[in-house]
């Protein structure tokens, strides 16, 4: 009789499902079966260990993950256990709260704010405080609120009942932050960052909680472990203490949250955190083909925070990988769609069995723009279609007026930004529209000396339409656009909103109409945009169940796999992100390049990467491919489209510059030689500015150098003492008084990020967190032993 919990197992995740004492880490590469392993183990430790499964906790990261296991276990042992534990850990700590947050005088039914929710506490306090995009992006604050109670005390500062109304600071940021934080307080709101925070601080502070939820949880199991947070790892170290049966299991090379917060380092050193852990690597590939596989494993070798491995398969070779490269973005596009027609034809696959993706949304403007051209159905996973976006639909309606006059597009826009015009307003202009057997447009036109209709804002709105109308006669398409934002007040609106993603897809879209009449090779007007464009706009989205080709963003496609997968934007600046590579230098290229190996890895039996030449607008400047297609052997892929030389030696810049990039970074306290300002100690790591901020002794001033900066080299005292004695007796005098006048930098942790409740902080002063682990003393049912750590 077979064994329904066992079976069909191989070797390593046979062993990784019996190994259910102590400290465990599983390294599962993509297509492994983690989860197939995971949610086998969950059920060998309830059937065969016959443990309560109310005492198993098994926490992953997505919704959807947890649902899916919850599934899969109920299927290996019944529908009669408790399985409410396999969660995610904003799932878990929700729970945790309504069970414990009356400890602090919150009440059980706080409120949780989503992002959306977020954004509209910001727009109250972005108008308290009279400030707009142009001083600080609703993405900048998030990311600075997210930052900040990730490194700070916030929660023993507010739980005080302290308010920041009397707090004096000119740090913007810290202004926004302290006045978020006052109105999440006085709704008792907790957003995603806080259900983490305040459990962990709860469990910190209230010891007979800490116990009783630590004895509870027998077993732990955390899914795609690579992507824990500080706080989310010792929530679950914390929970493991007493029974110590802590089973991680996860991809390094799949980190590609770390600009949220994901520490791969906690999957990577786990077995230095806990030397008598045991490993196992989960290398059989069950997805993907050799070809692909070689790929993946080629591009992925060259990061350093990782767990050696190569994927393996027995699948049959298949077909070879293939890079396009285009002269511009239709015919990339295009190549794209006369691909999938291709594949349909010989594979006899279908529409859905086909997935492109892209490291940005906007790269899929022109895939879409080809799809439809060539009549292929497709779908935008996690996403607005370009075309369908509010800013654009805001754009295209108010050209539509110009020239159609048509009623939808009126009611879109008549209102919008705001003229005051309310419900009596329309209700009235729609009668006189219909008794007038007129549009609207027109009807406002007729009777705008009718009481209810003589309003400002009405006047406004038909002056607009009229200036507008008479430059269209004039202007080219993309001119128009630019007039349309800043007369009808749009611009104003979106840069004020703080959404600067806004923006940024009307920058797209008229960069789209700035090629169009290139490729037209003169302008074009209104009336011939809007009749190609309607094809864009027209698309029959009635038929969900349709058969269609999947489009989404790498992010989204993790965890995910499909038959034929398109890598499209393959470009230098897009993939990998030029933002990215800016504020976080070696350890965004690092993510980056395991964002391309998700995507690699996706596929299962034909993957695609395309890029194309042209002018990057995000950029500014010409496009060639991504530094990583340059990290692959060409004896692993088919190339159709010529790189010409050019192209070549422009591609190979981001390549010369990657050592300096991946150079380990000084510490504080550090001491250094500069070439020029000779010999100094290292006062400030920056990481947001990508600086140090150096003491040179002998010019006695502090500098900021660059991070890459590459005539800077760390030495000893023994280094300055034996050079000093080559120098006149003086400046060693001098130089050993002032090294003796230096803080000691390990009398304290000078690596800590600073307090954002402190006027000190600026974000200009932050350090680096420290690269060595740190020790705190655990507290009372603790081992005294035990240590905590942060990367």
């Amino acid at each position: 009789m077979t064994d329904p919990i066992l079976e069909n197992l191989n070797q390593k995740q046979l062993q990784a499902v019996k190994t259910t004492e102590g400290f465990v880490r599983v390294i599962a590469g993509a297509g492994s079966g983690k989860t197939k392993a995971l949610t086998s183990r969950f059920a060998y430790i309830v059937d065969r260990l016959g443990i309560n499964s109310s005492n198993i906790l098994c926490v992953t990261f997505t919704n959807k993950a947890a649902q899916e296991m919850k599934k899969r276990v109920k299927m290996l042992i019944g529908d009669i256990y408790d399985v409410s534990l396999i969660t995610t850990y904003h799932g878990f700590c929700v729970r945790f709260l309504r069970e414990e947050i009356n400890k602090i005088q919150y009440p059980k039914n706080f409120i949780i704010l989503d992002a959306e929710d977020q954004k509209t506490i910001l727009r109250e306090v972005f108008n308290e405080l009279d400030i707009n995009s142009k001083n600080l992006t609703f993405k900048q604050v998030l990311q600075f609120i997210s930052k900040s109670k990730g490194t700070s005390d916030y929660l023993s500062y507010i739980l005080a009942n302290k308010s920041f109304e009397d707090e004096k600071t000119e740090n913007l940021s810290l202004r926004v932050f302290h006045k978020y934080l006052d109105k999440q307080k006085r709704n008792y709101a907790l957003d995603f960052d806080d259900l983490i925070h305040f459990t962990v601080y709860i469990l910190n502070t209230y010891n007979e909680v800490l116990v009783k939820w630590q004895q509870n949880m027998h077993y732990i199991q955390v899914d795609e472990a690579q992507d824990s947070s500080d706080s989310q790892f010792e929530l679950v170290e914390m929970l493991s203490r007493i029974h110590q049966n802590l089973f991680v299991v996860g991809d390094p090379d799949q980190t590609i949250y770390e600009w949220r917060g994901a520490k791969p380092e906690y999957l990577v050193d786990f077995d230095k955190m806990f030397p008598n852990c045991e490993t196992i690597i989960m290398n059989q590939n069950y997805r993907s083909t050799p070809n692909i596989l070689k790929v993946g494993n080629h591009i992925i070798k060259n990061n350093k925070i990782r767990v050696d491995k190569d994927m393996i398969t027995e699948r049959p070779e298949g077909v070879e990988v293939v890079h396009f490269h285009g002269k511009n973005d239709f015919e990339e596009s295009l190549w794209v769609a006369s691909e999938i027609k291709e594949i349909l034809k010989t594979e006899k696959a279908k529409y859905s069995d086909i997935t492109i993706l892209y490291r940005a949304n906007h790269i899929s403007k022109n895939i879409e723009q080809s799809l439809i051209k060539e009549n292929i159905p497709y779908t935008i996973f996690g996403g607005v279609k370009f075309f369908e976006r509010k800013e654009i639909k805001d754009v295209l309606s108010l050209l539509r007026l110009i020239v159609t006059g048509d009623n939808i597009s009126f009611l879109r826009m008549f209102n919008h930004p705001s003229r005051g015009l309310g419900k009596k307003f329309i209700e009235r202009l729609s009668y006189l529209g219909r008794e007038q057997n007129l549009s609207l447009l027109r009807a406002l036109e007729q009777n705008s000396t009718d009481k209810e209709l003589a309003k400002k804002g009405a006047a406004e709105f038909l002056d607009l339409i009229d200036n507008l109308q008479e430059l269209a006669k004039t202007k080219s398409i993309s001119d128009l656009v630019k007039e349309i934002l800043e007369r009808s007040g749009l611009a104003a609106l979106y840069r004020k909103d703080g959404d600067e993603d806004r923006l940024e897809n009307i920058k797209e879209l008229v960069s789209s109409m700035l090629l169009l009449e290139k490729e037209n090779k003169e302008p074009i007007n209104v009336e011939e945009y809007l009749q190609e464009i309607a094809l864009f706009t027209d698309l029959d989205t009635h038929n969900e169940n349709q058969d269609k080709v999947k489009l989404m963003t790498i992010h989204i496609s993790k965890g995910l796999e499909f038959p034929y997968v398109f890598l499209c934007g393959f470009t230098e600046g897009v993939l990998p992100s030029a933002l990215s590579i800016k504020e976080r230098r070696s350890r965004a290229i690092e993510e980056e390049r395991r964002l391309t190996y998700v995507a690699v890895t996706r596929a299962e039996k034909r993957f695609y990467i395309t890029d194309s030449e042209g002018y990057n607008f995000t950029t500014g400047l010409q496009k060639y491919p991504s530094r990583f297609l340059f990290e692959i052997s060409e004896e692993f892929y088919i190339r159709k489209g010529k790189l010409s030389p050019e192209i070549l030696q422009a591609s190979q810049v981001p390549v010369r510059n990657l050592g300096a990039e991946n150079k380990e970074l000084f510490a504080v306290g550090d001491l250094v030689l500069h070439e020029v300002f000779k010999k100094g100690r290292i006062k400030a790591v920056n990481p947001d500015k990508n600086q140090y901020t150096i003491d040179f002794f002998e010019i006695s001033k502090e500098k900021p150098i660059d991070f890459n900066f590459r005539f800077l080299q760390k030495i000893s005292d023994n280094t300055i003492s034996g050079s000093n004695a080559n120098s006149d007796a003086d400046s060693a005098i001098d130089l050993k008084s002032h090294l003796k006048s230096q803080e000691n930098p390990f009398d304290k942790n000078d690596n800590a990020w600073p307090d954002p409740f402190s006027e000190t902080l600026s974000e200009d002063e932050k350090a680096v967190p420290s690269k060595e682990f740190t020790e705190n003393d655990t507290d009372t049912s603790r081992n005294k032993d035990k240590k905590w750590w942060k990367f």
